[in-house]
């Protein structure tokens, strides 16, 4: 199964860890984990302005598609 996570972007969906909301203001924790991932070069911006963050084994992507429709996306063939 994949994963499609805007801008023509799909991943296997076994490489998802997790998958995080921005709608709201983003944590402390995630802050500071975006900052390092984006200083280590593993983020990979899709949307200028990102609705969520999919972690996935080796990139951390910034989705324009909200975190409840890539759950959906991701359980609705099980």
């Amino acid at each position: 199964m994949f994963l499609h996570m805007g801008n023509d972007v799909v991943v296997p969906l076994s490489e998802v860890i997790s998958v995080i909301d921005l709608t709201e203001k983003p944590s402390q924790l995630n802050q500071e984990f975006l900052k390092t991932a984006e200083e280590e070069g593993f983020v990979v911006q899709l949307s200028e302005t990102p609705v969520s963050i999919v972690i996935c084994a080796k990139n951390v992507y910034l989705s324009p598609i909200s975190a409840k429709t890539l759950y959906r996306r991701a359980t609705e063939m099980y």
